[in-house]
């Protein structure tokens, strides 16, 4: 099976499971595999379609054919300005609240621009008037695309119908399909095109509607993202699961936290036993929570009160406004992660504390916040090396967002007057240079009490922890992803009157983080940037020795 002919089957099929029982095609070669899968189910008795031969008529039916059912329905079109003359009925769809489905046939990304035949600019073509866009990816014969299908058609039906919103509306889906645009004879596709047995790939429950029960059964763990809530920790405690909470979940506190749960997914045999994940919050730190999300032998549940969901993996079974824990597991499924959890902060508590090293910092700053105190930590490794800490009940805040380093002291900086009190920051080196003009606050400005402390490790310590970092690529490492700087961060200090410590050993931190926090002070904790990959080694290979 070809791959265009590939996606259009499965799009097909997922449309029909979402809820499709009439659709709408207007003839076109571009658009062939789409029409083609459509025709089939047509026979199948799946749906019924409808073929016009202008797409004006065509978006137009589809409203009525709405308006009758109250379910949504897609119109296909072929590329170019059969998209356009969908334009009046989108926005009629729009105004009036109903759930259209526009799969606008496109030429491959590559054409756009090179004078190709049919080949317009489609994207966002209908402006703010579609409730989603978003642009398929070409189809190609790879394992992963048919989560990446379903799951997309999923998310749009949902959007359609206004499931998280209740703001229903038209939707844009467009695809980019290539040669051959109808069915050949080739090699099987390297997956399996079925969907779920039990309906869509993402059954979407409705934003604000009731709590959906969960009970005991599966080995069940609880992910705790950025901005997760108390409602993960309440959960997992009701449960009697694992809760493997990042700092800035506000979740990262009680019996069920596994302070070690990012190095023992890789390193304990515990973690090939998880069968269903609950998901709070936005995940963003850790790799192996991220590899955990795409098991297909796992079932995914999000939980999310309103809005869009998180699950770049593809894999979600459901997403709901809320859980309702019918019963604890009884087993010792949590008992066994408390008990790895034990054994590991030793080890890690060891390779951490020998000599000036990122979660060496973390921890020491962690304890001079204190349980009242509030933290402001950067994206890359400083938010990184909190999570690896030993699990300290304070209140941690991070641009989490689209984790970025840009703005960090300036959002410590806002933070802190918030608070009102006492308030630290954790940063690396490169985020402090890239907005340490957030140091300068004129005469007449409030200023806030706000201890920043700087690791830095002269560039972008994070990369040597990744791909990049690998021995094999060490010819381009330094200049193109090391970056070092050579910034004296003290002279720094000294240009806006910012008061400035120097720490280079864990004692010398302690002592600097003694001291009363009374305005804006910056403390240099300076580590070596070639210790990152050894200490990330040695933490795994300490915890897959127990």
């Amino acid at each position: 099976m070809n791959p265009s002919t590939a996606f259009a089957t499965v799009v097909v099929d997922e449309l029909i499971r979402s809820g499709v029982r009439e659709a709408v095609v207007a003839p076109g070669s571009r658009s062939a595999p789409l029409a083609l899968a459509f025709a089939a189910a047509d026979r199948e008795g799946r749906l019924r379609l409808h073929v016009r031969i202008d797409e004006r008529t065509a978006g137009f039916l589809a409203i009525g054919l709405i308006r009758g059912t109250g379910l949504p329905v897609p119109v296909v079109t072929t590329s170019g300005t059969a998209v356009a003359n969908l334009h009046p009925a989108v926005l009629e769809a729009s105004h009036s609240g109903l759930p259209l489905i526009v799969l606008s046939a496109d030429r491959p990304p590559a054409l756009r621009g090179s004078g190709a035949n049919q080949t317009t600019d489609q994207l966002k073509v209908f402006g703010s008037a579609v409730r989603l866009f978003h642009e398929m990816g070409t189809p190609v014969r790879e394992v992963g695309q048919v989560a990446y299908w379903r799951s997309q058609v999923a998310r749009a039906v949902a959007n359609a119908v206004g499931a998280r919103s209740a703001d229903p509306g038209p939707v844009q889906l467009n695809c980019p399909l290539s040669e051959p645009l109808v069915p050949t004879d080739g090699p099987d596709w390297p997956e399996s095109l079925a969907g779920r047995s039990t309906g869509p790939w993402t059954a979407v429950h409705a934003a604000g509607g009731p709590p959906t029960a969960v009970s005991p059964g599966p080995k069940t763990v609880v992910v705790a993202g950025d901005g997760a809530s108390q409602a993960a920790r309440l959960v997992a405690e009701a449960g009697q699961w694992p809760l493997f909470a990042e700092p800035s979940s506000r979740a990262r506190i009680g019996p069920a936290v596994i302070s070690a749960y990012r190095l023992l997914l890789q390193a304990n045999a515990l973690a090939g036993e998880i069968q269903r994940v609950l998901v709070f919050g936005h995940p963003t730190l850790s790799r192996p929570i991220s590899k955990l999300l795409a098991r297909p032998d796992v079932e995914v549940v999000v939980v999310s009160p309103t809005g869009p969901w998180p699950d770049p993996a593809r894999r979600a079974a459901s997403v709901v406004t809320g859980l309702e824990v019918t019963g604890a597991d009884t087993t010792d499924w949590l008992e066994r992660w408390q008990r790895a959890d034990q054994l590991a902060r030793p080890a890690i508590d060891k390779v951490v504390t020998d000599g000036l090293t990122g979660p060496g910092v973390a921890a020491i700053v962690g304890e001079a916040v204190g349980a009242d105190g509030m933290l402001v930590v950067a994206s890359s490794n400083p938010v990184r090396d909190l999570d690896l800490a030993p699990v300290v009940p304070i209140r941690t805040i991070a641009n989490r967002g689209l984790a970025g380093i840009d703005g960090t002291i300036s959002t410590a900086v806002g933070a802190a007057l918030a608070n009102a009190g006492p308030t630290y920051a954790l940063i690396g080196d490169l985020a402090f240079l890239h907005d340490s003009n957030g140091l300068i606050i004129g005469p007449d400005e409030a200023r806030p009490d706000l201890r920043i402390v700087v690791v830095n490790d002269n560039g972008g310590g994070i990369f040597s922890t990744l791909e990049q970092g690998d021995p094999t690529h060490a010819t381009h490492f330094e200049r193109v992803f090391g970056t070092p700087h050579n910034t004296d961060l003290g002279a720094l200090c000294a240009a806006t009157s910012t008061p400035y410590t120097l720490a280079e050993t864990p004692e010398t931190l302690r002592a600097a983080l003694t001291r009363t926090v009374a305005g804006v002070d910056v403390v240099e904790a300076r580590i070596p940037r070639t210790t990152h990959r050894p200490v990330t080694e040695a933490l795994v290979a300490a915890l897959s020795q127990q």
